[in-house]
């Protein structure tokens, strides 16, 4: 699948595109220690079940990350690259950072955003829920990819996934770069003092919040918390899926397909 990228006046931000359906999905995923945009086939293939409805944009952060950039920042360069791209009322589909990215975004730039779907995220990254990303940082500038992606897959699977992926993430580790690392503390390094809480009351579009009660990242009441500030909102919680709920879930897509085709 071909990689392409959208510039601007101020950044350049990479993207891929697949499906042939009349709707827009947007998604924007959550912190990586490598672009997600390598594994597109097989984002393309665990949403098989969008291609005849939906055109989707996957994207990736902006390609050279500005000094003091912050998730704000993130969906301001969001919403110029929608405009960019020509892209209005999507459907919007947000995980963890990637989720608070969307938040902002509806609430900021509502012409933009038709339907939001927030997966494992958060309004407010307190010391506790951003303790991990923390860890992960410290681990990227010590240029320890290794225990970084050990860290990552214990806390953002669950143990048993987590094991079945061990030797994978290790092997992952040995493609990883410096310039991957730095990047990656970069990014994790936006979530520092992020709080949108006093915006979600303006979101005015249809919500569902998922999440896992087992997430060790966030814990447990962060989606909750999303979901009751945003009118109208719809929470789902499961359990042992971990925060990565939006690829432990078998129903995850199914869910997801179901929110985005309700009138």
């Amino acid at each position: 699948m071909d990689i392409r990228t959208v510039q601007t006046e101020t950044f350049s931000m990479e993207y891929v595109r697949f499906g042939h359906g009349p709707r827009t999905l947007a998604i924007f995923p959550g912190l990586a220690v490598q672009s997600v945009l390598a594994s597109a086939d097989a984002v393309a293939a665990a949403y098989r079940a969008f291609a005849a409805e939906f055109t989707v944009w996957l994207f990736d952060p902006v390609k050279e990350i500005p000094p003091a950039y912050d998730v704000r920042g993130m969906a301001r360069d969001a919403a110029a690259a929608f405009r960019a791209l020509g892209l209005a009322e999507a459907c919007v589909f947000g995980a963890s950072q990637g989720g608070m990215l969307a938040m902002l975004l509806a609430a900021t730039h509502p012409e933009l955003v038709g339907k939001l779907l927030l997966a494992s995220t958060t309004a407010h990254v307190t010391a506790e829920r951003g303790r991990e990303i923390e860890r992960w940082g410290a681990l990227a500038r010590a240029n320890r990819p290794g225990e970084l992606f050990r860290a990552f897959a214990e806390a953002v699977y669950p143990s048993g996934v987590a094991a079945t992926l061990r030797d994978a993430f290790a092997q992952a580790a040995e493609t990883v770069g410096e310039r991957d690392l730095a990047r990656f503390a970069a990014l994790a390094g936006t979530l520092r003092g992020f709080d949108a809480r006093t915006e979600l009351a303006k979101i005015a579009c249809p919500a569902l919040v998922v999440g896992s009660r087992d997430d060790r990242v966030f814990g447990e009441r962060a989606a909750a918390e999303v979901a009751a500030a945003i009118p109208g909102a719809e929470l789902f919680l499961y359990d042992g899926c971990g925060h990565a709920v939006y690829d432990t879930a078998g129903d995850f897509a199914g869910r997801m397909l179901s929110f985005f085709r309700r009138a």
